[in-house]
Order: structure tokens, then sequence, then C-alpha cells
């Protein structure tokens, strides 16, 4: 499956951005999804993750009641609905396929990788 990220700019601290990813090339909904973001000097992380249906989610502690994960099959997209941002929020931020159907945090569970798209939260 091929994905491709964007919505990703630059935002004020407390400001709001939701990111999509689109997929396409395969059947979308046989993939768990997930967001990941890196920033200069750090390693790659999850952000949230969503199973092959939508209807399981998880979310990693610094993004939990702030950030939220969801996904359409019929227009296969995947989205991250990102409130309440803050400065260190700022990072390339990755979409990613993985053949587990089931939600999955781990990085190597994940097969298929989006380029991209940045957000810069500013202070």
């Amino acid at each position: 499956v091929q994905l491709q990220a964007f919505g990703g700019g630059l935002v004020q601290a407390g400001g709001s951005l939701r990111l999509s990813c689109a997929a396409s090339g395969r059947t979308f909904s046989n993939y768990g999804m997930g967001w990941f973001r890196q920033s200069p000097g750090k390693e790659r992380e999850i952000v949230a993750a969503i199973n092959w249906i939508g209807d399981n989610t998880y979310y990693a502690d610094s993004v939990k009641g702030r950030f939220t994960i969801s996904r359409d099959n019929a227009k296969n997209t995947l989205y991250l609905q990102m409130n309440s941002l803050k400065p260190e929020d700022t990072a390339v931020y990755f979409c990613a396929g993985s053949s587990h159907l089931a939600v999955t945090s781990m990085t190597g569970d994940y097969d298929y990788w989006g380029q991209g798209t940045l957000v810069t939260v500013s202070s």
C-alpha cells in the first residue's frame, strides 16, 4: 500500500491541525495504521495507532487527551486531529501501515511508510 501524508504546517501553541494520510494500491481496511513523528536528534516515536476497523486505538502518553486518530475505510484515509498543540509537538509526522489488523504501537510491526509532513508549533 502506498501512503501519502499531508496537512502539516506552522501553528501557534494552543492551536489545532488535522493531518490526513491517503492510501492507495491495496485494500486500506486490510491494515492497522499508525502515526509516528520524528524531531531532529530524536528517534522516531509512535504517536497514535488504530486497528483495521477503527474501534480500537492507542495513544502515546504525551498526546493522550489532545490528539485523536481516526480512519475512513470508504475513503482510504487516515486522520490525526491535533488539538492544544505544544512546541514539543514540532516534528515530521509519518503515517504507516501494518499487516497486523489489531492496533499496535511497535515500530517494527509497520511495513509501509508515507513520506512525512512537517508540523511546526511556535511558542
